[in-house]
């Protein structure tokens, strides 16, 4: 049994990773500042012996007691409404939050995993993105606090790796999709969702020529543990996405065909830096992680489908409430899901 630090982890991909790390038989402390996480989404291992939840903001240092053994870091939000809404919190999460977690690896001779994102390579200049490329990205505009926050990150892990020989993992990130999913999270395949199970119109910024590859949760959580588990002489960074790649038209259409709705799309002006293509080349995951997606677009889509469904259905409210009171309009406040973090042992001794 390895005993795993989890940062970010009552967040979308944070939640499913804390899940299969469990049904693995391993200890798991959640470190999470609830800041874009969600207690409920961790409803289903608060009983369980094995897990435990710390409420802190890894912008501060964290001094934990006994033996750690690795370190997942997902600290961030991941979706331009949320990372934008306060940009200079999204640099320091990722400049002073990895700082943080790379001290406390040190302490715990602890591995680490930072989950990098396919957002370094900018507006990508060639068809499919390679581990190699350098990326081009405007480091003065509106997405720059979370996409240069993201490339200090690999900086400052890869020169722990030169300087110290600190056990580091790098993955790069492409889109994922997938139950849990925030409403207003901003992300095409939630949005459409939301919309077309709503009878809204489908709102496609630009032309909706833009190209995305979507990644169904199951197989990046896959993806991100046989990473960490691989050879310490495989550092990455690696590419973990599908890719398969559809136009945002394409994705409307399928959204629409699947809920079951005529499609009925309003168009918005393109954001600034938003990229016109994301397309992974996965060859080193095949390669040293014998990894690819195997959830098809089709089987992913509707269970996202129904996850959304379920909510909308047993939560009404969350059809016009911000996020942040979806939880309470479902009846699930702070103060009936969990004791504080500061009464909750963070990982005993």
């Amino acid at each position: 049994m390895k005993r795993i630090v989890v940062a970010g982890g009552a967040g979308f991909l944070g939640s499913h990773l804390c899940d299969q790390l469990i049904e693995r038989g391993h200890q798991v402390l959640c470190v999470d500042n609830l800041q874009t996480g969600r207690k409920v989404n961790l409803a289903q291992l608060w009983a369980h012996k094995n897990f435990h939840f710390l409420e802190h903001d890894v912008t501060r240092p964290l001094s934990l007691r006994g033996k750690i053994d690795e370190i997942y870091n997902l600290a961030c939000p991941a979706s331009p409404p949320h990372y934008q809404s306060d940009p200079r919190k999204t640099v320091m999460t990722n400049v002073l939050g990895v700082s943080n977690l790379l001290d406390l690896a040190h302490d715990k001779h602890a591995r680490m995993l930072q989950a990098s994102t396919s957002e370094v390579y900018g507006d990508p200049l060639n068809e499919e993105q390679l581990e190699t490329d350098c990326g081009n990205v405007n480091c003065t505009g509106p997405r720059a606090c979370y996409d240069e926050g993201k490339r200090c990150a690999e900086t400052l892990l890869f020169d722990e790796w030169r300087r110290a020989d600190l056990p580091i993992k790098v993955a790069r990130i492409f889109n994922t999709y997938g139950p849990r999913m925030q409403e207003n999270d901003g992300r095409i395949v939630s949005n459409f969702v939301i919309q077309a199970l709503t009878d809204s119109p489908m709102t496609v910024y630009g032309d909706g020529s833009q190209t995305r590859s979507f990644c169904y949760v199951d197989d990046l959580i896959d993806g991100l543990m046989r990473l960490m588990e691989s050879p310490p002489h495989i550092t990455g960074p690696i590419n973990l996405g599908n890719p398969d790649e559809m136009t945002v038209l394409q994705v409307a259409h399928r959204v629409a065909a699947l809920v079951g709705v005529e499609q009925n799309i309003t168009f918005k002006p393109l954001p600034t830096d938003d990229p016109r293509r994301r397309r992974p080349n996965i060859g080193r995951a095949r390669a040293l992680l014998s990894w690819k997606p195997t959830t098809s677009f089709e089987v992913g889509l509707k269970r996202t489908v129904n996850y959304f469904r379920g909510r909308l259905a047993s939560h009404p409210l969350a059809r016009r409430l911000p996020e942040k009171d979806v939880a309470i309009a479902a009846g699930a406040r702070r103060s009936d899901t969990k004791p504080a973090a500061d009464t909750t042992p963070p990982m005993p001794a």
